[in-house]
């Protein structure tokens, strides 16, 4: 099986669908159903200019007009077993002849739908994958480290959620670029990339939609992409971006990133990822940690701060700050922010070991260990207030 292909054409098959009067639901469970029968022709045939053959072994050279041909049949069957008899028949009667698959393509409807704002994030982030993206519920499971009944559930009351909405309706396009950035920054595990798998999927996305800040989000998604074999040491031990090897970073997806970048803020139409991304530009731009153009950095961070009035944001601002204009600099834009802030101790950490004070350093590393969201971050800020307390007793 070509999954790529599949999974590819998922989201169209599933609009063509939902347009011809299918409940969106009882649509999604029919298209997985035609890709469980797809993985059972052969790979070489799975391509768009192949001759699949059906089960009745006729030769059919359009693998989304077969995907729809057997997708509606599966709802068709599922109708049948359904109470409302007279609306069966009609659905019957409506069966299109099989042929090649309508050139229409909802892709982007189907995102709007998969993020409505009825939709919890996780639940809006499992249906994306799911109805978008074209994972199995196994898949976003082992992903997400949670029982594949549990996410079931979870997939079936956001479609449940989403099945009344009116499939033409439009949808807003900065609700569905956070749930890919929610997709991109869970990182990989299990057998999905799902980094990678959120940059597919804004690809498609950006070749549905012709808008500055999807543009912003992708070349964000590639920026931040590109470190990503040298964020790591081999124990699996976090490498803070001024020690990364960047003879290790992607320098064709720092290429591509900045070239589609440049292209959004040519435009003239900035928005919070635009701004991510050029701030994460600089850093992918200097050959080296000092060279970091920190001066530029804050002032990207000034107009992000401005665009979303984050506290996150400013307690980046404050590193920010810290490096262009010394640490004290840093600490005083820190000091205006809620030290309950994730992250905050960290922060407040670095800078107070950039300014010499390395008790204070070591205990607010410490502190930050305890508050860390994951084993790795904990490790790396345990590890920094170790190193922090061995040099003051020498």
């Amino acid at each position: 099986m070509d999954e790529a292909l599949l999974r590819s054409l998922t989201p169209s098959v599933l609009g063509i669908l939902v347009r011809r009067g299918a409940d969106f639901a009882a649509a999604e469970d029919a298209v997985q159903d035609a890709l469980v029968e797809a993985v059972r022709v052969r790979p070489s045939d799975l391509s768009p200019s192949s001759r699949l053959r059906s089960s009745g072994g006729d030769p059919i050279r359009d693998p989304k007009g077969w995907l729809v041909t057997v997708a509606w049949r599966k709802f068709l069957d599922a109708t049948r077993a359904d109470t409302a008899r007279r609306r069966r028949e009609d659905l019957v009667d409506e069966e299109p002849a099989p042929g090649p698959a309508p050139a229409v393509d909802d892709t982007l409807q189907l995102y709007f739908l998969c993020a409505h704002p009825s939709l919890t994030p996780s639940s809006a982030v499992a249906l994306t994958l799911r109805a978008v993206g074209g994972l199995t519920t196994r898949q976003i499971a082992q992903a997400y480290l949670v029982p594949e009944a549990t996410m079931g559930q979870r997939i079936s009351r956001a479609k449940r959620t989403v099945s009344g909405v009116r499939f033409d309706r439009p949808g807003d396009v900065a609700t569905v670029l956070r749930v890919l950035y929610l997709v991109f920054n869970e990182g990989y595990s299990g057998d999905v990339d799902l980094a990678a798998e959120a940059i597919r999927l804004t690809r498609q996305l950006a070749a549905a939609v012709d808008h500055p800040e999807v543009a912003g989000l992708l070349a964000l998604m590639l920026l931040h992409h590109a470190r990503r074999a040298a964020r790591t040491a081999p124990d699996g031990s976090l490498v803070p971006l001024a020690e990364q090897d960047r003879g290790r970073w992607d320098t064709e997806s720092i290429t591509e990133g900045v070239g589609i970048l440049q292209a959004a803020l040519a435009r003239d139409r900035l928005g919070e990822f635009q701004a991510q991304a050029a701030i994460a530009a600089l850093h992918a731009d200097a050959p080296t940690a000092e060279e970091t153009d920190w001066v530029q950095i804050v002032e990207w961070y000034d107009e992000l701060a401005r665009l979303t009035d984050s506290p996150v944001v400013r307690l980046n601002r404050a590193v920010a700050v810290g490096e262009a204009d010394g640490p004290r600099a840093g600490l005083v834009a820190l000091a205006v922010l809620d030290d309950s802030l994730p992250r905050h101790a960290a922060v407040a950490a670095y800078l107070h070991e950039r300014d010499g004070d390395l008790a204070t350093a070591a205990r607010l590393y410490a502190e930050a260990a305890r508050k860390a969201p994951d084993l790795a971050e904990r490790d790396h800020l345990t590890r920094q207030a170790a190193r922090l307390n061995a040099r003051r007793c020498r």
